[in-house]
């Protein structure tokens, strides 16, 4: 009897202003599997790891993602750091880590071991230009063109 069971991508991020970058990650990051489920980062995480509150709220966040046709399903992370608990709940077969997500693969795939998770853990390449498809650039060149 053949093996249905789909494998199930997770990726996680704030994709607050979503550019091309983001689609490429995640149309790379759904060629990996049957099911991409984007985590999205809770309002106050990006306030912690930016340093300054997300332009868009994560409700909001959530709902453009899921307009994009390479994700399945999209989910808004809990306050803090990177939930086990919600990884735990979603079971990926693979996670997937964007190019400037400052995670180590292997100290992730250790901590979901220990967790008694055995989950692949890769970091995907730019596929676009760096200086270009980044949100604080963007929001950067909106400040130089429009309030001088």
């Amino acid at each position: 009897m053949a093996d249905n069971r789909k494998i199930r991508v997770v990726v996680g991020g704030v994709f607050d202003i979503l550019h091309v970058g983001h689609i490429h990650f995640l149309k790379m990051a759904k060629e990996l599997g049957d099911e991409l489920i984007v985590i999205v980062a809770h309002d106050e995480t990006v306030k912690k790891r930016k340093g300054r509150p997300p332009i868009n709220p994560a409700e909001d966040r959530a709902e453009v993602l899921r307009a994009i046709r390479y994700v399945d399903d999209v989910v808004i992370g809990e306050p803090g750091e990177v939930s086990l608990e919600t990884i735990k709940r979603l079971k990926p077969d693979i996670i997937a880590l964007g190019p400037d997500q400052d995670f180590s693969c292997k100290d992730l795939k250790e901590k979901l071991k220990r967790e008694g998770l055995n989950v692949e853990v890769i970091r995907l390449p730019y596929l676009y230009k760096a200086d270009r498809a980044k949100t604080s650039k963007i929001i950067q060149r909106i400040i130089e063109t429009f309030c001088e």
